[in-house]
């Protein structure tokens, strides 16, 4: 048998052609150091500069705004404690309780030393409630964290509403951006972000790099300490092969991101619509319409969303985030949502990306609701 379907791009995504041959170059024969007064390190500097000019378009900032870390989780680490070690006088941080884990832990090491942490509820979309934030923010607020996008449900976030409210009480915004950069349009100006993360391997470049936007202006210390690189805020010599590849990931998003969008959208909704017709009592999981065009998280009634995913080998997907997918347990995303426990473990995340085709969407459509009717007539 050979490779299986793959419908899990919320949890990382192939490298592009073009990623890699851009790459390669500066694996093999351009080895200089960035910091490097000498030709070897021009070179690499003038790469660097490059892929971040190419990120800085994609976002819709200035240069010298983008800064490069070591991924999405360094990104929203920075961000988070960064403002918060900067903003002294203010002790209060909000976030929603669907945030990624490179969210909600650095919030829960800020409350563990001090600092009030208000979590938001979420609608039965997995939507933030504008209306809880709008109780909980206060002249003490710091910063609002939200993502854009869900990892698990796609569901998209009211980012600009949130930014409005926040920055009405001299709040800032921290967005994290790493699944929804390269699928949806993300622009900082229409997010009304002051700070935005980004993760490379979510679109098509590299693991281990990613990026932060910091908006001009904005109070920010580093947390780690050493050189200059970076202007001072994320020292460390820079990874210039993956940041090469990420400037040429984002350069591709953008150019591409109307017609990707919408042969996403075409493949998840005929997913749906074929796996609706097969398993009757079939659920989705976030916003109908609101949310990212690749993701569609259902539940599959009666069954273990983690014991059908076994039983169906030629597919490879998830029941949630691929960073706390250990156990049989239901996520707290769609706990969240007010979906009870057990039939929130009927949850499967089907995240489709560049390399499907229909042929596929239909045959791992037929697979999953054999394996579910199979699996129904056990549990009888």
């Amino acid at each position: 048998m050979g490779d299986p379907i793959y419908l899990d791009h919320n949890a990382t995504t192939p490298l592009l052609p073009e990623v890699v041959d851009a790459m390669l170059p500066y694996l093999r024969e351009h080895f200089g150091n960035p910091s490097s007064a000498h030709p070897y390190g021009r070179r690499a500097r003038d790469a660097v500069e490059g892929a971040r000019e190419r990120v800085a378009s994609l976002l819709g900032c200035e240069t010298s705004e983008v800064f490069f870390t070591s991924g999405g989780t360094e990104a929203s680490n920075l961000a988070i404690r960064g403002v918060v070690e900067a903003t002294p006088a203010r002790r209060h941080v909000i976030t929603t309780v669907i945030e990624h884990p490179a969210t909600l832990a650095p919030c829960a090491w800020l409350e563990a030393h001090g600092h009030r942490v208000t979590r938001l509820a979420v609608d039965a979309h997995g939507r933030a409630r504008l209306d809880a934030l709008v109780e909980a923010i206060d002249a003490d607020t710091a910063l609002v964290s939200v993502m854009h996008a869900n990892n698990e449900t796609g569901a998209l976030q009211p980012v600009a509403a949130m930014a409005a409210i926040a920055h009405a009480l001299g709040a800032a915004l921290h967005v994290d951006a790493a699944q929804s950069i390269g699928k949806v349009g993300a622009r900082v100006d229409a997010l009304g972000a002051d700070l935005v993360s980004l993760a490379g391997h979510k679109l098509y470049a590299p693991k281990g790099v990613g990026a932060l936007y910091v908006r001009a202006g904005t109070a920010i210390a580093p947390f780690a300490r050493g050189a200059g690189h970076e202007r001072g805020l994320r020292p460390g010599t820079e990874n210039v092969a993956s940041i090469v590849g990420l400037g040429v990931a984002c350069e591709v998003a953008e150019r591409t991101l109307e017609v990707t969008a919408a042969a996403a959208s075409a493949l998840r909704d005929r997913l749906w619509e074929r796996l609706r017709e097969a398993v009757p009592g079939l659920a989705l999981n976030g916003h109908p319409t609101e949310r990212l065009p690749n993701t569609l998280n259902v539940r599959f009634p009666g069954v273990s969303g983690s014991a059908l995913l076994a039983a169906v080998p030629e597919v490879a997907a998830s029941t949630g985030s691929a960073c706390h997918a250990e156990g049989e347990s239901a996520s707290a995303v769609i706990l969240a949502m007010g979906v009870a426990p057990r039939d929130a473990l009927g949850s499967v995340r089907l995240t489709t990306g560049r390399r499907n085709d229909a042929a596929q969407i239909d045959r791992a459509a037929d697979l999953l609701a054999t394996a579910w009717r199979s699996l129904r007539q056990l549990n009888v």
